[in-house]
């Protein structure tokens, strides 16, 4: 007889202690962990909102593509994929803010502040481009404002510059002589 694993044994990390990552997680990811601080969360489903919003603009520019009658069907198709595959970046940013990933953080701060130039430049054109580029700009500011937080950067593992390191290195920033004696 075999026996149930426990949510401590599931949520055991390598050393067989908790995994910060999905300690107190609900098992089917829904619901945040109790660990997660709200500016996590609310950088996460920001970032995850942009990306599904830009993931919707490539679909709609793809359905023009075919169902409209676009100046160059090449371009207007290389347009669409680029698009969809912007769209990426901030969906996969805000999946590893969820699951408080590490690496996360590059990832959503680099395009917030890609996008900050962009909702500029919206402005600037004015007209229709106005109801995009405020909604883009407050959220670009509210995720760097998030993740620049102190305790957004404990929960992701993230220590400031010459802060204490986070992975056991040495603080002096170099990675130990694993070769031996010369």
């Amino acid at each position: 007889m075999s026996e149930k694993p426990t949510s401590a044994s599931r949520n055991a990390g390598p050393g067989g202690g908790p995994d910060r990552t999905t300690a107190g997680a609900d098992p089917d990811g829904a619901a945040p962990a109790p660990g997660r601080p709200t500016r996590i969360t609310l950088a996460a489903a920001l970032s995850g909102l942009q990306g599904a919003a830009i993931a919707a603009w490539g679909a709609v520019m793809l359905l023009l593509t075919f169902t409209g009658e676009p100046d160059g069907l090449v371009q207007a198709l290389t347009g669409a994929v680029t698009v969809l595959a912007l769209a990426v970046l901030p969906l996969a940013a805000g999946h590893g803010l969820w699951r408080l990933r590490r690496w996360s953080r590059g990832p959503a701060v680099l395009t917030q502040m890609l996008a900050l130039p962009a909702a500029w430049y919206m402005v600037q054109t004015g007209g229709g481009w106005l109801l995009a580029a405020v909604p883009l700009a407050a959220t670009a500011v509210v995720i760097l404002g998030c993740l620049m937080s102190p305790a957004a950067a404990e929960a992701l593992g993230v220590t400031p510059p010459g802060g204490p390191p986070a992975d056991g290195a040495r603080a002096t920033g170099r990675e130990p002589d694993r070769a031996g004696p010369r």
